[in-house]
């Protein structure tokens, strides 16, 4: 990847509501192909910094480019229809059934019926649910990690190179956040994507990210490998948030010892 133009790119960006300063002056590269997750406290920036990138929001200065080109001189619609988005919650159409909610944005682009037909059920196998089982069920009858897994498909409907995360798994018990953080880590290698993931979970991020993003009132304060983070990280708060999975292993480890 070195020597490449990154996919996205913050160049000096600063985003204001009213007089407060969500995101002050951030410069950040993500890379082709990369996973990059962004991590810090409730009200750091994290999700401001997310909607930047499809346009949900632009900048109060400073520029945003995705594959090169100034976000805010492009059609934000377009931009949005070929960037995925999941987010916490899901945001399924009640009334839709499975297979509906994965073809709206196929079906907005224009694409044929037998692809739309085809692309649904490729999705729904590769979230590793049963076409035959789920294709025509509705919202209500999926549980919340079935759900997110829809959520995932959906984002994937229209083939994007991108994928943006907001919290997308906090809202699940640990074995089917565990499950889905390691079936969407197969899913980014198989598919190529660029993804950004939010998250607060240092050991999340530490598990599914080729690259950490940490932010703290605004600012990125560190950007490095999850090996270099957890061996020699310079600034203090990022060593605090490394502290707390490293707590947690020396726990289970004292556990082990004493069985």
């Amino acid at each position: 990847m070195t020597g490449t133009a990154p996919t996205i790119s913050f160049e000096n960006v600063t985003r204001r509501y009213g007089d407060a300063v969500a995101l002050d002056r951030v410069s950040l590269d993500v890379r082709d192909r990369e996973c990059l997750a962004v991590v810090g406290a409730s009200g750091s920036g994290k999700t401001t910094l997310l909607r930047l990138i499809n346009r949900l929001i632009d900048p109060s200065t400073g520029t945003v480019r995705v594959n090169g080109e100034d976000v805010q001189r492009t059609d934000a619609v377009a931009l949005r229809r070929h960037i995925g988005y999941v987010f916490q919650g899901v945001g399924l159409f009640p009334h839709m059934t499975v297979a509906e909610n994965i073809a709206i944005t196929p079906r907005l682009l224009g694409w044929e019926r037998g692809r739309i037909d085809a692309r649904v059920d490729e999705l729904i196998a590769l979230v590793r649910l049963d076409a035959a089982r789920y294709r025509n069920r509705l919202p209500s009858e999926l549980s919340g990690g079935e759900a997110q897994r829809v959520g995932i498909a959906r984002a994937l409907a229209a083939e994007p190179r991108i994928m943006l995360m907001d919290e997308p798994f906090g809202a699940l018990d640990p074995l089917t956040r565990d499950a889905l953080n390691e079936d969407f880590r197969r899913l980014h290698e198989t598919l190529g994507l660029t993804t950004v993931i939010i998250t607060h979970d240092m050991l999340e991020a530490l598990l599914i990210a080729d690259r950490i993003a940490v932010i703290r009132a605004g600012r990125i304060v560190a950007t490095d490998t999850p090996r270099a983070l957890m061996t020699d990280a310079a600034d203090e708060y990022v060593r605090e948030l490394i502290a707390v999975p490293r707590r947690h292993a020396q726990r289970l480890n004292a556990f082990t010892g004493r069985a």
